[in-house]
């Protein structure tokens, strides 16, 4: 993996939400890897529920999932006053020109594309939480 610290993510709860088992387990191995503790939700009703019960330093939510996707999660987060101000990070597998555009004018913070890999998906998220003002002063790389 990359130069990252392995204990960059120590103390933080993070809540990643998505259908697909292998990208929530390669998702959940990474940050675990670098000391997060991990929540896995597997649509975007359980991860309101989680999202209530952990109170997570930030989210990571797939875009398309069965249920309740990741569109109608973030704006049940957004709702909920208590958990409007979490910054939530999409994910899709379905990139097209303009999405990231949509997702950020939704309320996203940002937009990882998949697949997921081992060797680029820290680099990718710490760059995207490093723009986010109240994640950034508690990264120290």
């Amino acid at each position: 993996m990359s130069n990252i610290p392995r204990d960059l993510l120590v103390g933080w709860d993070i809540v990643v939400i998505d259908d697909e088992p292998d990208s929530l387990e390669l998702a959940r191995y990474i940050l675990s890897f670098y000391g997060a503790t991990v929540h896995t939700a597997a649509n975007g009703m359980e991860g309101v529920a989680l999202v209530k019960k952990v109170k997570p330093r930030f989210v990571i939510s797939d875009l398309s999932m069965p249920e309740m996707d990741g569109w109608e999660f973030l704006s049940n987060l957004k709702a909920t006053l208590s958990m409007s101000d979490i910054p939530v990070v999409a994910l899709t597998a379905h990139a097209m020109r303009g999405d990231r555009e949509r997702a950020i004018a939704a309320g996203f913070h940002n937009y990882l594309t998949k697949p997921l890999t081992a060797m680029t998906f820290m680099d990718q998220l710490m760059v995207l939480l490093l723009d986010i003002p109240q994640l950034s002063e508690y990264l120290t790389i």
